[in-house]
């Protein structure tokens, strides 16, 4: 197939959008699928640049990472892509990506599928805090609604996702597709090498979060939590992997809560050489988000064999199986910290639950898999797309 892509976010912006989009890529162009992607101009050239139409973009005045793509400017490759005869248009994103995805769509007469990546309801006050709450997410609720009915098909990360989709009135023809993981997850790493590069002795025991630091990630639990285990445990590091707009607020609430020892922010890491090391070199990863459509980074951590405390809320409820790899907690500070000391205290049983996690990672959540599966649906869709008459259908394809 020749598929079309597009998005409001690509590498070098550093999200799971970015990761998703470009593991199901390198996938399906094994599989012997042309893959482009139309995406925003950020000024930097990165090294996959053959396969991607960069678009001039502008900046947004309150998310500084993030840049906006012209929507005219996306609409002039119009002749260029009728050109290419592709099959399928992919959408990523819900914003000049999904309006000027649509009118591609139709402009080539070609069937337009869309992502839910993100769980709007629970992130768009964080970033509109003069609306109410309650308002920011009912104003997600029915925009999602209505960008979901406006494609021929969509695709959820996680079945929980899904749920939420539907009980928002999506009808619109779906499916769940998760991202998966790369060989390259599973790759050997030296973490004692990245304790030494970070300056973090190597008997210490080590937390990790790996993630955008944004406010709907709920790593202020994880300071809390933090702070009252440093109590019984006071050499206990907790990494901060990732950057984002909540930095600056949570190094607040680090020296608010005194725990200045006893948490590393160390920012971006490259996917392709150190993350792994980050991955390896932890003793437990820690996830509190409650809004992930799929919790990618929990199942790399457990690709190097590295047991997970989390709380299964959402996309993370759909991978996660108490203990298979992963010690699953409510939303509670003090029970959290018991499940992770009791790791930290019993590296037998630590060591046990990592081994646990690496092989369920392997077995259930591999690219190939999800690329087929992926694949499969687009060819229900274009099958849909030629004959009109046929009414959308829920539809439910090999689940993992």
């Amino acid at each position: 197939m020749n598929i079309l892509l597009i998005s409001d976010v690509y590498f070098p912006r550093v999200n799971g959008v970015s990761t998703s989009i470009r593991t199901f890529t390198q996938q399906l162009q094994k599989m012997g699928h042309t893959v482009h992607l139309i995406a925003p101009d950020y000024g930097v050239t990165t090294e996959d640049e053959a396969w991607i139409t960069r678009v001039p973009a502008r900046a947004i005045y309150f998310d500084p990472e993030d840049k906006l793509m012209k929507y005219g400017e996306v609409l002039k490759l119009s002749g260029k892509l009728q050109a290419m005869q592709f099959d399928m248009l992919h959408i990523h994103t819900p914003f000049i990506a999904h309006y000027a995805g649509l009118k591609l769509a139709k402009m080539l007469k070609i069937p337009a599928i869309e992502t839910y990546h993100t769980f709007f309801e629970d992130y768009l006050h964080h970033y509109l805090p003069w609306i109410p709450q309650f308002a920011a997410r009912g104003l997600a609720r029915m925009i999602s609604k209505n960008q979901c009915n406006q494609v021929d098909a969509i695709v959820a990360p996680s079945q929980p996702m899904l749920d939420v989709l539907r009980s928002y009135g999506v009808n619109t023809l779906s499916e769940v597709i998760a991202t998966g993981l790369q060989e390259h997850s599973f790759s050997p790493a030296d973490g004692n090498a990245f304790k030494v590069k970070h300056g973090i002795a190597l008997e210490r025991p080590l937390l990790l979060y790996v993630g955008r630091v944004a406010h709907e990630k709920n790593i202020g639990f994880l300071l809390v939590m933090v702070k009252l285990l440093s109590e019984v445990m006071p050499e206990v590091l907790l990494v901060i992997t990732g950057e984002g707009p909540a930095v600056p607020s949570l190094r607040a609430s680090v020296k608010a809560h005194g725990i200045e020892k006893n948490v590393q922010f160390i920012g971006y890491l490259n996917r392709e050489t150190e993350l792994n090391s980050c991955y390896k070199a932890a003793d437990v990863f820690v996830f509190a988000s409650k809004s992930e459509t799929q919790g990618l980074v929990i199942l790399e951590a457990m690709a190097q064999a590295t047991p997970v405390v989390a709380i299964a809320e959402l996309g993370t409820a759909s991978i996660l199986i108490d203990g298979q790899g992963a010690l699953i907690s409510p939303e509670n500070e003090s029970e959290f910290v018991q499940k992770v000391h009791s790791l930290l205290i019993n590296p037998q049983r630590c060591q046990q639950l990592g081994e646990a996690a690496r092989d369920y990672a392997q077995k259930k959540w591999s690219a190939a898999t999800q690329a087929e599966r992926m694949v499969k649906f687009y060819m229900v869709i274009a099958s849909k797309h030629q004959s009109p008459t046929k009414k959308p259908a829920i539809l439910n394809i090999q689940r993992t």
